[in-house]
C-alpha cells in the first residue's frame, strides 16, 4: 500500500509540480523521489519535523485535489492502456507490417513527451 502511494504521489508530483510553492517542490522531492527521512529534511530546512510533516501532508492533498480537477494523470494511464492495447493487437495480428509498427512506435514516443 504505502508503495502505492509513494508511486501515485511522485506521479502527480510530475504532472502538478509547476504548479507548487519551493518549499512544496523541494520537501516532496526530497521525501518522495530522494527517499530523506523528515528529520533529514527538518535538518536540511532548519524546521522541525512536524512542519516538514504538515507540509508534505498539505502539499499530497493539494496534488489529489489539482488531480480530481485536472485528470491528467488518469488520461496519461488511460492513454498508456490504449497504447499497450494497440501495440499488442499489432504485434499479433500485422507482426510484418513495418508502416503499421513504425506508427505506434510514434505514438509512444509522443506520449512519453
Amino acid at each position: 500500500m504505502e508503495m502505492e502511494k509513494n508511486y501515485r504521489i511522485n506521479s502527480l508530483f510530475e504532472f502538478y509540480r509547476p504548479l507548487l510553492t519551493n518549499k512544496q517542490d523541494s520537501y516532496i522531492q526530497l521525501y518522495y523521489a530522494d527517499d530523506y527521512s523528515l528529520g533529514e529534511i527538518s535538518e536540511e530546512f532548519n524546521v522541525s519535523r512536524q512542519a516538514v510533516y504538515d507540509n508534505i501532508r498539505r502539499t499530497e492533498v493539494i496534488l489529489e485535489k489539482y488531480e480530481e480537477q485536472l485528470h491528467l494523470y488518469a488520461d496519461f494511464v488511460k492513454r498508456n492502456d490504449q497504447t499497450d492495447a494497440i501495440r499488442n493487437y499489432v504485434k499479433d495480428n500485422y507482426p510484418n507490417d513495418d508502416k503499421l509498427n513504425q506508427l505506434v512506435d510514434d505514438l509512444e514516443i509522443t506520449e512519453e513527451k
